[in-house]
């Protein structure tokens, strides 16, 4: 998802930085899920995000798997350590938006946005959801940001494609609006 959604702020013009968040939990827990340690594995060498990545862009999207309707504990660490940016206001006035994933259509994906938002409202951000601004978001029914269900396939559908592009798309033309 995260990769679609770099794609879709390039061919919009953006530079982007794609990063993830560093993985907190114990080897033994994430060695036990096939599925999650070759994430962990895919994504070893890759950069791992730090405050400064929020500090340095305009437009932030975000997304965390849904843990019990909430981001996961590795994305709340990160997001724990935005306090000296945050204080500064260096985190203010930017367009943030997010996504995420769940197991299940009811899995906590709608909470899970919510939480972003209400971590976006701390930061000063301005959160730009997608809502139902093109037909294709009454497709995935979410006017918070976007979700997909991975219960049956983590692989992307068209439907996914076109609202993770859509979201990227309008975060970046809201952004630019507020910079003009």
């Amino acid at each position: 998802m995260a990769e679609r959604i770099a794609g879709a702020a390039e061919r919009q013009g953006a530079e982007v930085r794609l990063r993830h968040v560093r993985e907190t939990a114990p080897p033994e827990a994430y060695e036990s899920q096939d599925a999650w340690k070759a994430h962990v594995d895919e994504i070893a060498d890759r950069p791992v995000a730090e405050p400064e990545d929020l500090e340095w862009a305009d437009v932030v999207i975000m997304g965390s798997p849904t843990r019990y309707g909430h981001v996961t504990s590795q994305m709340q660490g990160f997001l724990d350590t935005l306090g000296p940016l945050w204080s500064q206001g260096k985190l203010a006035d930017k367009v943030y938006t997010a996504f995420t994933s769940s197991q299940t259509a009811h899995g906590g994906q709608e909470s899970t946005l919510l939480a972003f938002h209400t971590t976006f409202a701390h930061l000063g951000g301005v959160i730009v959801p997608p809502g139902y601004t093109d037909q294709l978001k009454f497709n995935d029914g979410n006017p918070y940001g976007v979700g997909k269900v991975t219960g049956q396939s983590s692989e992307l559908n068209d439907d996914d494609r076109a609202a993770l592009d859509h979201l990227a798309e309008r975060a970046i033309t809201i952004g630019r609006k507020l910079a003009a």
